[in-house]
């Protein structure tokens, strides 16, 4: 990012292409909406080149652009008011999905993931997004403290409560 700020194009370049995939996958899975996806990480790439010339290395360059990201998910948020429902057809489009070479254990670790993917859904956004950021993005406590603006033991209360309703979610 100094490199970056310093004229450095290819440096810009070279953290788009490192970040770009994570950043988009955390986007989707948080508003699962594509579309909304991609307005929200060109809506913080956008920020990051704005923010060139003033960027200070106060945390790693990956724990500001996600703390961006998590402040835009925000102000989405607060401006939609609710957490979009998961399409009413989702259950029917998983069905719909044919695969016969799927054998019957690797139908049951889709049954399995699939039924992860409904409990996490249900988890609180904060909670779902601390799980996220650690389990995904493999992030440090202390960066996702920073990227959601809580003290690292309000992380770890979220992770454990996340774990606690999966747990319960997944053995009911």
């Amino acid at each position: 990012m100094l490199a970056w700020a310093g004229g450095d194009l290819p440096a810009f370049q070279a953290l788009y292409e490192r970040h770009r995939r994570r950043l988009h996958g955390f986007l989707l899975r948080q508003v699962r909406d594509p579309a909304l996806a991609e307005e929200i990480f060109q809506d913080v790439w956008q920020r990051v080149i704005a923010a060139r010339t003033g960027w200070q290395p106060d945390a790693a360059f990956s724990t500001w652009l996600f703390r961006i990201a998590h402040n835009r998910l925000n102000d989405h948020w607060r401006a939609a008011r609710h957490r979009p429902p998961a399409p009413a057809d989702a259950d029917e489009r998983v069905l719909a999905l044919a695969d016969e070479q799927t054998p019957e254990s690797e139908l049951s670790a889709f049954e399995q993931r699939r039924r992860l993917q409904l409990a996490m859904e249900e988890l609180p956004p904060d909670q779902r997004e601390v799980l996220q950021l650690r389990l995904e993005q493999e992030l440090s406590l202390e960066e996702i403290g920073q990227i959601t603006g809580v003290g690292r033991e309000t992380v770890k209360s979220r992770l454990r409560y996340a774990m606690d309703k999966l747990r319960a979610g997944l053995n009911a």
